[in-house]
């Protein structure tokens, strides 16, 4: 996460509130949308949920995280950015297939997605970026919040929240980020601070600057797609494992958090790269601790 301290306060409020907005509209997605016909689905065509332990989700994530260190360490920029391209093209186009394959025909859904995707990879605007990042985080996690359990994902998140500490403190995070926007393709929400902004091309020089200038400098914020995208795992899966109000006090608990998250670092830290899972998963643990000792 990446902040820039304006003397303005409705300026220095608006990351919060767009991060707020986009989270929240990923919520309603899983709990009005996806849950319901996933469940359906799921019991309608008798289909075993296997449950995945912690090590697998550990052991995947860590060795997608060496590997690529060692990948861009290696192998210049240039030579991967059209392969990542692709990969997060196809990424975001499954993701709109899955929410939409629930309620449209498949050759309808391969259609759009592929349409979406397309535009992405010759025209990724910075509001186009943020809405399909959310649409692929909603679809990982309605499908995973389905076989991953609520206790699972609680270790898994303070795993998660060690590795964003030191990530951070090394510089680790930053050097990822700034790597991966070099290939036009960030998994992070970007957050500008002006509206104009929001038709940014990620392949402008205007975006790359973000890497160049100091956080005080900085007109956009950084929020990455894993700080919303493991709380919407987190609540799809006490939404399977217990019910509607249960998902809904963790879902408030971690939008809590994420709020809590940019006070954090507005205020305390001053605008300097703040490990943003860390704070959020601790309030989305204490609302699950809630529903966890009251049901």
């Amino acid at each position: 996460m990446a902040e820039k301290p304006h003397t303005g306060r409705k300026a220095v409020l608006e990351p919060i509130l767009w991060s707020s907005l986009f989270y929240t509209a990923g919520l309603v997605l899983v709990f009005v949308y996806l849950y319901p016909r996933i469940k359906d689905y799921i019991e309608s065509n008798q289909i075993p949920t296997p449950e995945v332990s912690i090590l697998p989700i550990l052991g995947y994530f860590f060795g997608m995280v060496i590997v690529l260190g060692i990948i861009f360490f290696l192998v210049p920029v240039a030579k991967l950015k059209y392969i990542l391209r692709v990969l997060f093209g196809v990424m975001y186009a499954w993701g709109i297939f899955i929410i939409l394959t629930l309620v449209m025909p498949p050759p309808a859904v391969v259609a759009i997605g592929a349409v979406l995707g397309l535009i992405w990879l010759f025209w990724p605007f910075i509001w186009l970026q943020n809405v399909l990042l959310l649409l692929a985080l909603v679809s990982i996690g309605a499908v995973f919040g389905a076989v991953v359990t609520p206790w699972t994902l609680v270790w898994v998140l303070a795993a998660l929240s060690i590795y964003d500490i030191l990530a951070v403190r090394l510089g680790y995070m930053m050097w990822m980020a700034k790597k991966l926007s070099e290939t036009d393709t960030l998994p992070a929400f970007i957050l500008p601070k002006r509206l104009h902004d929001w038709g940014l091309n990620l392949r402008g020089t205007s975006f790359k600057k973000l890497f160049e200038e100091e956080a005080a400098e900085r007109d956009f914020s950084l929020l990455g797609g894993g700080d919303l995208g493991f709380p919407l795992i987190f609540v799809a899966s006490v939404f399977f494992a217990y019910d509607f109000f249960s998902a809904l006090i963790v879902a408030v608990a971690s939008l809590v958090g994420l709020i809590f998250a940019f006070l954090l670092q507005i205020y305390l830290l001053k605008g300097k790269p703040l490990p943003a899972l860390p704070p959020i998963s601790l309030v989305t643990f204490a609302g699950f601790l809630i529903v966890y000792f009251t049901r």
